[in-house]
Formats: C-alpha cells, structure tokens, sequence
C-alpha cells in the first residue's frame, strides 16, 4: 500500500492555530481536487499532526474525536475516504503532566508515520510525506518516505540538515499532487 501522509493544518485545511472547533475546519483550496488525482493513483490519504495544544491544556484529547470525524466529512463530500488520522499530544513544554514529555511521535521524529505504516501494512519508501514545514519534511525523511514541502510561508525557521530536504517543493496541495503523479510516472 503507498499512502499520501498529509499535516493536517496549513497543508490540508486552514490554518487556525489550536483550533478544535471543528465547524471552523475548512479544507485549504484545490485540496479535494489534489486528493482525488492521487486516489485515481491508488494512494490512501493518513493525517499526521502534531496537536501540542493537547500538553499546552488549550483542549482536551477528547476533542480529537470530533476533529477526526469532521475531516473525515470533509473528505467524504469531495468524493475520498480518509483512511487514518494519528496525532501525538505532546510536547516536552506542556503544562498537562502527562503530555509534558518528549517522545518519539512528534515531528519532526518519525514516531506516527512507522506506526501508520505498521498497523495499515505502508511501504513507506513508496509514499509521501506533505507538509507545510520542515518538520514535516523531517519526519517523512526519518521514515524512508519521499517529501513534499508546501511552501506557503508557515516555515518560519528554515534550520536545514540532512533530514530537512525536502524531494520536492511546491506552492499548495494541488501542485503538489501533480508533481508526485509526474515523479512517479517518470520514475517507471
């Protein structure tokens, strides 16, 4: 199975930051357009987001619940089926003890994307890490995954190194999904 692993916010909706009101989730545009071109490619569509607001006591881990099944509406009314939602909680500067901690979930590591990739059978050397900062890109390049960075000036640090390269760059979520079809067919 090849997969599409998209951050969640900047890259596949809005960005409001620590936002867990889901009637305010709206996909960023051209994003069902993109979605739908990598299905017709057999890709299967995971979020990967990193929801720190969670250790930072701005809401609960409960309200993840209703975040998932609103972006799942989303998808579904652009025709797609999201196939896995993984978050990590935490953040080693939390103020919610028991999400105040460092793990090996949070992007930049590659924690959600190997257990994605175990528990949905993923070759992850055939997929795709698509965010909009270099976390992203780390995290998909720690994980054997190719990358895709969507330059629309959320990355506000460009600390580069060997894992922040991303194999691509495009401007949204649409280009995107045009350049990883051209880069796989040209790859047969």
């Amino acid at each position: 199975m090849r997969a599409i692993f998209l951050d969640k916010d900047g890259t596949l909706v809005d960005d409001l930051p620590y936002n867990a009101e889901p009637r305010r989730i709206t996909l960023c545009s051209g994003a069902g357009a993109a979605l739908r071109l990598l299905a017709r490619f057999d890709y299967r569509i995971f979020i990967i987001s990193n929801q720190d607001g969670i250790a930072h006591g701005y809401f609960g881990e409960d309200a993840m619940g209703c975040i998932e099944r609103r972006l799942a509406d989303l998808l579904f009314r652009e025709q797609l089926m999201l196939d896995g939602f993984y978050y990590c909680p935490h953040h080693p500067a939390g103020t919610v003890a028991p999400y105040a901690v460092a793990c090996t979930c949070r992007k930049p590591m590659p924690g959600m994307l190997q257990r994605a990739a175990r528990e949905h059978g993923i070759d992850l050397r055939a997929s795709w890490m698509v965010g909009d900062i270099l976390h992203d890109v780390e995290a998909g390049n720690r994980a054997g995954c190719r990358t895709l960075l969507i330059d629309k000036g959320n990355e506000t640090e460009w600390q580069l190194g060997p894992h922040r390269v991303p194999t691509r760059i495009a401007t949204d979520l649409y280009a995107a999904a045009v350049m990883i079809v051209r880069h796989d067919e040209d790859r047969r």
